[in-house]
């Protein structure tokens, strides 16, 4: 099963669009707001050295913003 984990904010709004994105594509996924998690924070920025907000994480992969093309390649949608 592939592991997705959304790394966002709930003031994002483009952080909104992918976790409704998944959803509408019944795609399961864990998500982390990283204004409230500082630990959560900090793995996500060393794992992709981004700060910024929307990052999905596919299993060892790192898409940085909503990118709907990239995220269906990886998911196989």
């Amino acid at each position: 099963m592939t592991m997705v984990k959304v790394y966002g904010t709930e003031a994002c709004p483009w952080c909104h669009k992918v976790r409704s994105y998944l959803k509408d594509k019944n795609v399961e996924f864990e998500y982390v707001d990283v204004a409230l998690n500082q630990e959560e924070a900090i793995k996500m920025i060393q794992a992709s050295g981004q700060p910024g907000v929307p990052q999905i994480q596919i299993d060892d992969s790192i898409v940085i913003g909503f990118m709907k093309d990239k995220i269906d390649e990886l998911l196989g949608l």
